[in-house]
């Protein structure tokens, strides 16, 4: 069958429900492995518009009165897990002898939300469709994991629904990971993690911000990320105006399956000369950077909440 045909089936089937992020980008990547992207030069210049776009949607899910009441809650913790994570991201970046910038979009996943952190500081930081590849892959690998271990961990553990929900929130990547595997551990826990996690979303601001002054390079134009701004707004309109809040829902799936779409496109455009190139190093950073934020929130959580 052409490459061409395949590539647009692909594409329908990231319209399907049951299709998530991980399952898009795994489709992408089976193509891109196999036969090769088709359409290189469309998909590469689409793909970055889309992605801030669904950055921008992604926002008007995210209810300003909830998450400002839970960011203050731990602000200190919050801010303490995520500089953190991005300063040991460096260091094991260094050590497994990373591209910088391969290294920084895996701790900002990390750190932050996953897929969404990684397509928001991907542009500022100059990222070719290698790195977002690898970074995003590596993200989801550890998701899915995640998705069916922590509550197993959390029943051996006992730790009550509140404990549970916070160390959801902050050790998974995704939002879509963290409330599956907080639903499975109980009510109480999924809307604990849900409002924890999106209460971090709202780092994905100052993270780009701070991406692009670190990263300026010299002679370069760095591009100003003005979807952040607009990022925000969506927050501030979706909890102000009751007529978006109402319709919020519907711009948020929206957005989820054009995310979907983006991860498969992202996927297409990976190689297998990249494989090559880029071995298990980017994995084996993920888990580090996974396993000490997991850790590390795991003992804070036992030992400082109920």
């Amino acid at each position: 069958m052409p490459t061409r045909i395949l590539f647009f089936i692909g594409l329908a089937a990231c319209l399907l429900p049951f299709v998530s992020t991980p399952i898009a980008l795994g489709l992408g990547l089976a193509l891109g492995l196999s036969c090769g992207n088709p359409y290189p030069a469309q998909t590469k210049k689409f793909t970055k518009l889309l992605l801030q776009v669904c950055v921008v949607g992604l926002g008007f899910g995210i209810n300003l009165h909830q998450v400002v009441q839970a960011g203050q809650d731990g602000f200190l913790f919050t801010v303490a897990t995520i500089v953190g994570t991005l300063v040991l991201g460096f260091l094991a970046g260094k050590w497994l002898k990373l591209s910088t910038r391969t290294s920084h979009l895996i701790a900002s996943g990390t750190a932050i939300c996953g897929g969404s952190a990684i397509a928001a500081v991907g542009p500022v930081l100059h990222a070719d469709d290698k790195e977002m590849s690898v970074s995003l892959g590596t993200v989801f690998i550890l998701n899915s994991i995640a998705l069916f271990l922590f509550p197993f961990i959390g029943h051996k553990l006992h730790l009550t629904q509140n404990q549970f929900g916070i160390w959801a929130a902050i050790a998974i990547h995704d939002t879509s990971s963290v409330v599956g595997a907080a639903v499975r551990y109980g009510a109480e826990a999924a809307t604990i993690a849900t409002t924890v996690k999106l209460a971090r979303a709202l780092w994905i601001g100052p993270l780009v911000l701070v991406t692009a002054w670190l990263f300026k390079q010299s002679g370069t134009k760095t591009p100003i990320p003005y979807f952040i701004g607009f990022f925000f707004l969506a927050t501030v309109v979706r909890s102000y105006v009751p007529l978006i809040a109402g319709i919020s829902p519907q711009i948020v799936h929206i957005s989820r399956v054009g995310l979907t779409v983006t991860l498969y496109l992202i996927g297409v455009g990976f190689s297998r000369k990249m494989v090559a190139e880029v071995g298990l190093r980017p994995l084996l950073h993920g888990v580090i950077l996974w396993i000490a934020i997991s850790v590390i929130t795991l003992w804070s959580v036992l030992s400082l909440v109920t």
